[in-house]
């Protein structure tokens, strides 16, 4: 469901489309865990619910996590390019 909202942001009736393997109740529950969250923002257009990626608790996912790791791999491609 992320990599489809980071294609671009759609209505809740396209991210099921996204799916078809899927009910759309299923659909609807893992959106709602991915709200709750901070992964994914709605606003309400109309009759359509419009959703859309919220890169920052991504971000921070990243800094905190992956972005230790990648300081890491760094050190050591240095240290071996200083040996």
């Amino acid at each position: 469901m992320l990599d489809a909202l980071r294609e671009s942001p759609r209505t809740t009736g396209g991210l099921c489309d996204c799916f078809p393997g899927f009910d759309r109740t299923t659909v609807l529950q893992h959106l709602r865990v991915l709200e709750r969250a901070g992964l994914v923002t709605g606003r309400k257009v109309g009759r359509e619910r419009h959703l859309a990626l919220a890169p920052m608790p991504i971000k921070r996912i990243y800094d905190r996590w992956i972005g230790e790791y990648t300081r890491a791999a760094v050190e050591l491609l240095d240290q071996l390019d200083a040996e």
